[in-house]
Parts: structure tokens; sequence; C-alpha cells
């Protein structure tokens, strides 16, 4: 319970403002204002755990490596720009920056034309999920092409694909050859702004990178290369401002779903912060809760499922910027799907090592495929 303690003091907190301001605003203010803006506040905060379960899962994988001083950074620093920065100012900046407005113009527009402020950022649907949906896309590829990985969860596809990091850029190539097919079926009014999006997406992931090699920390795939000629050991995201900004872009790159869906279910921006920011603390009590009990050691393919997950919500975020509409339930589900899928496999496979300890991890992991 600790570990949500004050997840639970900044919900109660949120859940006040949004009493608050439900029953001050609205055509009808009142009780029943209120009562409406508490479920649908309550609504949003499940959503976004539900589509953000995976990255807590991968935000852990990469955490479990830092030391107290980036972790405690990453929970504080981190968590002002994940929730005020990619859940309130960046819609405001894209709309600012597409409508040309200032921010107090976009943000007096939010406020009182909540409704055209949900259209104009909703004409840019296709580019942020050609941004998103190309970040993630790398994530889980590059997470499959890796050969230092000795863990695979689908034993006979992985290991065929993980041989695939000997081809230099595979990852980037794939990830371009989504690009052209989403950008292919998208109107021509708007392929040059969606080709354009998602090149930022792939330049920043790869961005983060160098930054994070330049200032001395490596990313998965520079692990990668070192690990694989030696131990085998698994990548990680070394603590850095590398490692720091891999996250907060991942966690954006999460946000941006949630932010449109949001707005299939309400217009009110207050209140869709407010949910938002619910779930993404939670998110974060989450991923220390992962970290200090070791649940990634005891769940052996968690991480694996969540990659999936990821990988899944990449090509629907590209999708979606086709117009391949897809309810955000599904999207929430399809991830919950991969870890339970993922869990049941881990407890699978402990019992086996239980009743066969000599067996080595590859056998077992053969027999799990």
């Amino acid at each position: 319970m600790k570990h949500f303690r004050f997840s639970i003091i900044f919900t109660i907190i949120c859940l006040a403002i949004s009493a608050y301001w439900g029953f001050t605003h609205g055509v009808q203010s009142g009780v029943m204002t209120m009562l409406k803006a508490l479920a649908i506040t309550a609504i949003l905060a499940v959503m976004e755990v539900s589509l953000s379960f995976d990255n807590a899962v991968v935000n852990a994988s990469v955490l479990k490596h830092w030391d107290q001083f980036w972790r405690k950074l990453f929970l504080t620093v981190g968590i002002i720009v994940a929730v005020f920065g990619m859940r309130l100012l960046f819609p405001l900046l894209i709309v600012g920056v597409t409508a040309d407005l200032s921010m107090i113009e976009v943000a007096q527009l939010a406020l009182n034309h909540p409704a055209e402020y949900s259209a104009k950022l909703n004409a840019h649907h296709a580019e942020i999920a050609a941004f998103g949906g190309l970040f993630l896309l790398l994530v889980f590829l590059n997470f499959l092409f890796d050969q230092g990985k000795d863990t695979h969860w689908f034993h006979w596809l992985e290991v065929r694909l993980a041989k695939l990091a000997n081809i230099p850029a595979m990852s980037i190539f794939l990830a371009l050859v989504a690009l052209v097919i989403m950008a292919s079926n998208v109107p021509e009014a708007s392929r040059l702004a969606v080709t354009m999006a998602g090149i930022w997406g792939i330049i920043v992931y790869v961005g983060v990178q160098v930054i994070g090699h330049a200032l001395g920390g490596g990313t998965e795939e520079d692990d990668q290369v070192q690990s694989s000629a030696s131990n085998g050991s698994s990548n990680i995201v070394k603590a850095g401002i590398g490692g720091f900004l891999y996250l907060e872009v991942l966690d954006a790159s999460f946000s941006f779903d949630g932010v449109i869906g949001a707005f299939a279910i309400t217009d009110d921006v207050v209140i869709i912060m407010l949910g938002l920011a619910i779930g993404a603390m939670f998110v974060r009590s989450m991923t220390i809760y992962l970290v200090e009990k070791g649940t990634l050691e005891a769940y052996i393919y968690l991480e694996h499922g969540a990659h999936y997950a990821i990988g899944a919500l990449a090509l629907i975020m590209l999708g979606s910027g086709t117009g391949l509409h897809i309810p955000e339930v599904v999207t929430g589900l399809i991830g919950v799907a991969f870890i339970v899928w993922a869990v049941a496999s881990s407890i699978s496979y402990n019992k086996k090592q239980q009743k066969n300890p000599d067996a080595d991890t590859e056998s077992l992991n053969s027999e799990q495929s």
C-alpha cells in the first residue's frame, strides 16, 4: 500500500477538484453535473491505467538498473512532465502551432469553446498517430531484434527474429515501410504532414540514443552490440539524461492515444487532464512497485507481454491515422490481454522449473512455446 499512498492522496485531490469543477460549470450546474464530472474523471483514470500498464512494465524493466537518484528524478520531474507537459500543454501546443494561435488563446479556446478545441486537435490525429506510432513501433522492433536476449516467450518466432539484428538498421527499415504504407492511405492533403510527423518519430527515437551515448549512457541497441559478443546479458537503458529522455518520450507516445481517446468521452479539458493525471500517477506507482517487489524477475515473460502490447498499440495508432477506428476499450483490453497471458505463461514456466530445476532456461523456453 505504501507504493500507492501518494497516488491515492493525489486521486482524492483530483476528484475534489473535478467535483468542484462539475458543480460550478456546465449548462446546468449542480449536483448532477458534479456526479457526471466525477464519473467521467474515474472512467478516464481507469482508461489511462489500462492503456499504460504495459508502459509501467517497460519503465520498470529500465528503472531496475538505475540508482536512487535517477529513480527519484523520474518520479518527481518525470511526473510533472507526464501530467502537465504531455497531458495538458502538449495538446495545447499542437493546436497553437497548427491554428497559428498563442498558448493563451488556445487555453481560452479549450476552456470556453471545448468542442472547437477538440475538433482542431482531432483534425491532426493522423500526424500525432504517425509520430507516436513510429516511436512505439521502434521500441517493439528493437526488443525483438536483440541477439543478447536469452529469454524467449514465443521461442520459435523470437529466435529467428533476433537473427535479423545482424542486418544493419533493420528496425528503421521496417518502420519506414510502415510509414510509407500509412502515408499512402491518408488524404493527399495531409500526406506530407503525416510523413514528416512519422519521420520525426524515428528521429526522436534515434536522437535519444545519440544523446544518451554522447553523455555516457547507452540505450538498448548500444548494450546489444556490447553484450551479444560477450555474455548475452539482457539489454538496458542506462541511468542518465539519455535514459531519462527515453522514458519521457515513451510515456509521451502512450499519452497521445489517451488524450485523443479522452475527447471521445468528454470535451472538457479540465476533466480530461484530471482523469489522465490520476492514471499517470498510478502508472508511476505501479512502476516503482514492480521494481521494488522484483515482479519482473518473478514473472519472466512479463516484459515480453508488455512489449507485444506496445507493438499492438503502435499498429493500432498507425491504423487509426488512416481512418481505421478501434474503440479505446478494445485498445486497452489488448494490452491487458498480453499482460495476463504473459503472467500465465510465467507461472507455467516457474512450475516447470520447479519440477525440473536442472533444465536450462533455453529448453524451458522451447517447451513453453
